[in-house]
């Protein structure tokens, strides 16, 4: 009986946690659309408050809501009736979709706030890579110091430096990894990947080696059919500019969900 009414609570727990997490996934997939636009040009992402780029409406609070606004006025804006690109609403829900997967992945543990910021910058820095082919080090240098901060804080909750080490470590790693890969062959790699590598390698690294050899061959992978798949639908040749951050952030998040599990898995084919 007691089990029974543990177990329930646990998981009307679990079900509330991904509530709240989708919920703060849309308020900050709101934020990152402004950090989006306004990053790459030297914008301020705090003053002045959120307006049309056509015609300078300034958003009252309820043109604000995620997802809703967009419903409610029906993808145009108030002001000049132009169109909202869909690409605001897709960043909310893509972001609230991250963090309930990351909630669900990880659960009410010391480390999930490290993860929730991972998911936002990997979705922000996604949308601006895509749209400007940067990799801005206004976002990816300062997540060494937040995420730095955040996993010490969860190694000395959780009483476990030696899993600290192991990230700031997989860091390097990666890091230097893709500087070799850049040095090697800089036409191929910019050095806004290389820095983006070594948050990546601290982010697999908490988890553990399998999850950062797996995230780091399955960013290589996925940037590879999707660059050839680019070149094709685009036409485009070998020398054709393809973002490579969005696919290494895609190595990133399959590294988290189920890297320790395919690395284990391939060498357990060698002890069969």
């Amino acid at each position: 009986m007691v089990t029974d009414i543990l177990a329930a609570d646990l998981a009307e727990l679990a079900v509330l946690g991904a509530v709240f997490c989708g919920i703060l996934g849309l308020l900050i997939g709101s934020f990152l659309n402004v950090v989006a636009w306004r990053v790459p040009r030297g914008e301020s992402i705090v003053h002045p408050p959120s307006a049309c780029p056509h015609c300078g409406h300034r958003l009252s609070w309820w043109e604000n809501i995620p997802l809703l606004s967009f419903a409610l006025l029906r993808g145009r804006c108030r002001g000049c009736r132009e169109r909202i690109a869909w690409r605001y609403p897709i960043v909310e829900a893509v972001t609230g979709i991250a963090f309930v997967l990351v909630f669900l992945k990880f659960g009410l543990v010391p480390e999930l706030p490290a993860y929730l910021y991972f998911a936002a910058i990997a979705v922000v820095l996604s949308v601006i890579d895509i749209d400007l082919r940067r990799l801005p080090d206004s976002i990816v240098l300062p997540s060494y110091v937040v995420l730095g901060v955040l996993f010490t804080v969860a190694a000395i909750v959780e009483g476990d430096p030696a899993q600290l080490a192991r990230a700031l470590l997989a860091g390097v790693a990666l890091f230097g990894c893709y500087f070799a890969v850049a040095f090697a062959y800089p036409a191929g790699m910019g050095f806004g990947d290389v820095k983006l590598a070594g948050v990546i390698g601290i982010v697999l690294g908490w988890m553990g080696w399998g999850s950062l050899l797996i995230g780091a061959f399955a960013g290589f992978l996925t940037g590879a059919i999707g660059g050839l798949l680019m070149m094709a639908i685009t036409r485009g040749g070998r020398k054709t500019m393809i973002p490579f951050g969005p696919f290494m952030l895609l190595g990133g998040a399959i590294g988290i969900g189920w890297g320790e599990q395919l690395a284990e898995a391939y060498l357990g084919l060698f002890s069969l």
